[in-house]
Parts: C-alpha cells; structure tokens; sequence
C-alpha cells in the first residue's frame, strides 16, 4: 500500500484539528467567564464580535492584540482586561475561530 495518498488526510487532519479545539480553548483561557458564543454575559457574544467585524481585514490583528492587552469602549464602557495567560498564538487561534462563527 502506498502512504504518499494518506499524506493529504493526514496533513489535512491535522491542520483541521484546532478548529475542533477552539471552544475548549475558550473555556481554558476562561474567555467563557465574561462571553457565550450566541448571548452576551459580561462581553459580548462571540457571534456579535463576528457579525460586527466580518469583511474588516484589520479585525483579526487588532482583536488579537485586545484577547492579550486588553481594552475598551467598542462594546460599552465594561473593559475586558488584559489575558497574559493568553499566548498571542492561542489569541490568533481564538480569534480565527470567533471571526468564523455564524
């Protein structure tokens, strides 16, 4: 049996894997804590971020940079602290999988 056409699923498996891995990530990095995916708690929902940033080609490095540091005044005047439990891979990560919710 040759493997070389494996190689593709294989690759592909592995590459889709995080996508599966992001809710657990969130509820890890206790993003969970202030935010659900389809209602506001504290901040709001992920699918709310989604909608308001689709088509912002920007929105992906600047919420990145706002899971790590923190910020203010786009959803109200409730701040969402600073996560430096957050690696700014995992923040990418998170922030793919919010951007691409529906």
């Amino acid at each position: 049996m040759k493997l070389h056409f494996l190689l593709p699923v294989i690759v592909g498996a592995a590459l889709a894997a995080p996508a599966f891995a992001n809710p657990d990530l969130a509820q890890k990095k206790n993003c969970m804590a202030c935010h659900a995916v389809d209602k506001k708690l504290v901040g709001p929902a992920f699918k709310d971020v989604a909608t308001k940033y689709a088509g912002d080609k920007e929105a992906a490095g600047k919420l990145t940079t706002k899971v790590v540091k923190g910020g203010s005044g786009v959803w109200g005047q409730i701040p969402m602290p600073a996560n430096p439990q957050v690696s700014e891979a995992e923040a990418k990560q998170l922030v793919s999988w919010v951007l691409g919710l529906k």
